[in-house]
């Protein structure tokens, strides 16, 4: 604010907000005040979220900083309804990326994992975690996240692993777990199988290889990105409609370079318009190729190990199979068998999400669990309206997965993970042991090596952490959780598994009640974050620079509904400055008396500014709860920004300051009403600032914290139609006005004298004072005679406003200003009617290109009229 009215002055708050001096020391105060510590045992309604589990391995990004900002906003506004509110923290211990970080450092060494034998490794791992794990669990606090650090939990912690062991027993006993040999994502680097949210795929260049198998007319033409693979074919397929092939549907063809004879069968997979119809089948390489052989009892033929080595006898035994793939087309050229080769061919390739290493499809004997039932269950769950999917268009993705959803492949060739409980006999016996039960002993008994895919545990979170499979206080009180946020694009791989997990575990409970869906963020341009980009913006950056409160609102107020968000710095520094504005707003409130001591008076004792800016609360209040129960996240920061930035300070507070100068019970009124606004604006704000409305809130109010304070209710009043449109007959004039002034080229804090004619007529009378401190104009002396005027039209009537501008401007700089102007106004008006006037650039460029250049064609012609139109205004013309 740019003055300060006399008043008993509060030197409460420094004049400007300096986060980092702030934010640290408040969080520490609000956990050991323990307002963010779940009771089990108060009688309020439980709020429950489970944190999505962040990696030991990781630090905080964009996407964590948006998730964490999301769930503190409802949970801590939940607290101020007066909720028993639990945001239950948590790291998951990440299978492969932390035996990954691990191996790394053995490398430095000189040294592998199988250099130290699979017991000392995964000490060595623990050691690691406790060391350097869990980095992120700080950085939650800078942001500010309300957790409950009493119930911090860690997916291989004792209480956890104990509710893996015992759903791993009940699935196996219950028929759903079962061991097989599948077609898996296998990493040759990392030696394990992969789910597929740690596939990463790109378009590579490579070579699209034909070969010719068989002779003559008897012979067929098959396409394949990876020739290597064809020394295990067992059979090449055609459509059985594609009449091209219909002779040789039954016969056999001989593959080359192995002197083996295989089938032609026909099968409804292969695409006939695609390649040339024809397509080899290699079922244990490719997981299309694996059910094409299930389907014709094809024999499955493994032609490499786990390390990418070809193992088929032959010259090419030994080789990598990326050594093996120029080697084989070699030899088929050799032996004349390519018909057609192309490269760079650019095609869609799996890579290990943690290495970058080619990924490899692989028959495997695996563990798998059998979806069929777990899966209807987690549909009907959704579909009965026991779990809410928000945004609601997302749901029919949720359904095309759970409706249609394979097998899960749960087994990790890794050491760090919770290790499958079964147990093998000398005698080919298998037991799978649950956690209350002693493992078989004697000799010849071995535990399975593998280890259990990371999603397997992390999907019993949200009532593992709570004490599952016993019947903990905290299980009764906070399962269901209420909400679980968390990216779309987890939606199949973490959120369906909780849903089968949780449903199958609790009796047909689910584990959420409402599921929020927010989008990726990408960078300004709306291109996915990447390190290659170097587009990837660091949220500790930020939180440096900006502030938390500044974070938190940039965030927030981008989130829409399953929505991506794009974010550019300028968003930060706006939000920062929001704050400062926020900052300065209340400073000055504080400053001049603004007090919650007194009560609001009665309404018929408030001015029009009052009525509608409490009525405007009043609706804001309403607005922003609708939205925020709808996971409506910027919707409702836009509507806080607006009722803070543009009614609170940039129009009550100036009228208030007229009030307040005025003095007596009118200016005691003006105060009650500003320490009322400024306490429910603050805590309407804090869930999503909490840092800065802290401190003022708590200057304010002198109350123990805002955290747990009652969040704002309506008054309840009728709605003033009259004071708003008064109000906005005021906001009219004064914005006419100072556009006026502008363009007659006074300065803003200039003062001139000014005749205001038809106030009475526009209901307008008992607001000249206000109008006039506003827009810096005095009362008309005697003699007064305008030089300048305008007509501003309003619903009750037109006001004219004539000012005398003489002298008050220097009209020979103001002509050279406008002279300069017009230049350049002209100037763009023919740069922009010469390309319109080119059909090359009317007829070749973009449309929205086109439409941009009229759009500047228009602005040109108003500001010619415009500056024209001041140029002969001006005295002396």
């Amino acid at each position: 604010m740019t003055e300060t009215l006399p008043h008993q002055a509060r030197a409460d708050l420094p004049p400007q907000w300096t986060p980092a001096e702030v934010e640290g020391d408040l969080y520490e105060r609000w956990v050991e005040r323990g307002y963010f510590t779940a009771d089990a045992d108060s009688d309020r309604p439980p709020y429950t979220i489970v944190i999505p589990p962040p990696n030991v391995t990781g630090t905080l990004h964009m996407g964590h900083a948006l998730d964490h900002t999301l769930i503190d906003v409802l949970t801590r506004r939940r607290r101020m309804q007066g909720y028993e509110v639990l945001w239950l923290p948590g790291m998951d211990h990440a299978g492969i990326a932390t035996q990954n970080v691990v191996e790394r450092e053995l490398a430095k060494e000189g040294k592998s994992r199988h250099d130290l034998g699979r017991e000392a490794f995964v000490e060595r791992v623990w050691q690691w975690k406790a060391e350097y794990g869990g980095k992120i669990l700080g950085q939650m606090r800078r942001l500010g996240d309300g957790v409950d650090w009493s119930r911090e939990r860690f997916t291989m912690d004792e209480g956890l692993s104990r509710a893996v062991q015992t759903i791993f027993k009940k699935l196996f006993d219950d028929g759903l777990i079962y061991r097989a040999e599948r077609i898996i994502n296998w990493c040759p680097r990392c030696r394990t199988a992969l789910s597929d949210i740690e596939v990463d795929h790109s378009d590579d260049d490579g070579e699209l290889i034909s070969i010719r198998y068989g002779e003559g007319d008897r012979s067929i033409v098959v396409a394949t990105t990876r020739a290597e693979t064809m020394l295990g074919d067992t059979a090449v397929a055609v459509h059985p409609d594609d009449e091209r092939y219909q002779h040789l549907i039954g016969t056999e063809v001989e593959l080359p370079l192995t002197g083996r004879h295989i089938p032609i069968v026909a099968d409804p997979h292969v695409d006939p318009e695609f390649g040339t119809g024809a397509v080899k089948v290699t079922p244990a390489h490719d997981p299309n190729d694996f059910e094409i052989g299930q389907r014709h009892d094809l024999p499955a033929l493994t032609i490499m190990d786990e390390r990418g080595v070809i193992t088929a006898h032959g010259p090419f035994e030994g080789l990598d199979r990326f050594e093996a793939r120029p080697a084989v087309v070699a030899a088929l050229r050799q032996q004349g068998r390519i018909v057609a080769e192309k490269r760079p061919y650019t095609h869609a390739v799996g890579h290990c999400s943690r290495c970058d290493t080619v990924v490899e499809p692989r028959l495997s004997m695996q563990w798998w669990v059998k979806v069929e039932s777990l899966a209807r269950a987690a549909s009907e769950a959704v579909r009965d309206g026991r779990t809410s999917i928000h945004p609601p268009e997302l749901a029919r993705r949720y359904f095309d997965w759970v409706d249609d959803m394979h097998d899960w492949c749960i087994s990790r060739q890794l050491w760090w993970g919770h290790r499958i409980p079964v147990w093998y006999g000398p005698n080919g016996e298998v037991v799978c042991v649950g956690p209350d039960e002693e493992p078989p002993g004697g000799e010849g008994w071995q535990q399975d090596p593998d280890v259990l895919d990371t999603w397997f545990s992390s999907g019993l979170w949200p009532f593992s952490t709570l004490g599952w499979p016993d019947r903990t206080r905290d299980l009764e009180r906070f399962y269901p959780t209420s909400v679980l946020v968390t990216g779309y694009d987890i939606l199949f791989f973490w959120v369906v598994r909780m849903m089968l997990f949780g449903l199958y575990a609790m009796d047909g409970e689910q584990p959420f009640h409402d599921v929020f869906l927010h989008g990726l963020i990408r960078d300004a341009a709306g291109k996915k974050m990447s390190k290659s980009k170097g587009n990837v913006i660091d949220p500790l950056d930020w939180l440096d620079r900006y502030g938390a409160d500044a974070l938190r609102f940039t965030l927030a107020r981008g989130a829409n509904p399953g929505a991506d968000m794009a974010l550019a710095e300028e968003w930060a520094a706006g939000s920062r400055n929001f704050c400062t504005k926020l900052w300065n707003a209340s400073r000055f409130a504080l400053m001049n008396g603004a007090t919650v001591a007194r009560p609001v008076p009665a309404r018929d004792r408030l001015t029009d500014a009052d009525r509608w800016i409490l009525d405007r609360l009043d609706e804001t209040v309403s607005e922003v709860d609708g939205l925020f129960e709808a996971y409506q996240f910027g919707r409702a920061c836009d509507a806080l920004y607006h009722f803070t930035w543009d009614e609170f300070c940039d129009w009550y507070l100036e009228l208030a300051k007229v009030q307040i100068a005025g003095g007596g019970e009118r200016a005691e009124a003006t105060r009650a009403v500003l320490g009322h606004l400024l306490d429910a604006l603050l805590r309407l704000l804090h869930p999503v600032v909490p840092f800065v409305t802290e401190v003022l809130w708590t200057t304010l109010t002198s109350g123990e914290s805002l955290v747990i304070a009652e969040w704002p209710a309506r008054r309840g009043a009728e709605r003033d139609g009259t004071a708003a449109r008064r109000i906005a007959g005021v906001q009219k004039l004064v914005t006419e006005i100072r556009r006026f002034r502008s363009d007659q080229g006074l300065k803003p804090g200039q003062r001139v004298a000014a005749r205001l004619s038809g106030l009475g007529e526009a209901d307008l009378a008992g607001h000249e004072g206000a109008v006039r401190t506003l827009v810096r104009l005095d009362a008309p002396a005697d003699g007064f005679t305008g030089s300048a005027s305008l007509e501003i039209g309003l619903p009750g009537g037109t006001v004219t406003v004539e000012l005398d501008l003489s002298g008050a401007i220097d009209v020979a700089a103001e002509r050279r200003r406008l002279t300069k102007d017009l230049a350049a106004a002209e100037k763009e008006l023919a740069g922009c009617e010469a390309k319109l006037a080119n059909p090359r650039f009317t007829d070749k460029a973009p449309a929205d290109v086109v439409a941009k250049i009229r759009g500047r064609r228009e602005t040109a012609l108003a500001d010619i009229e415009r500056i024209k139109a001041r140029l002969a205004a001006l005295p002396g013309a």
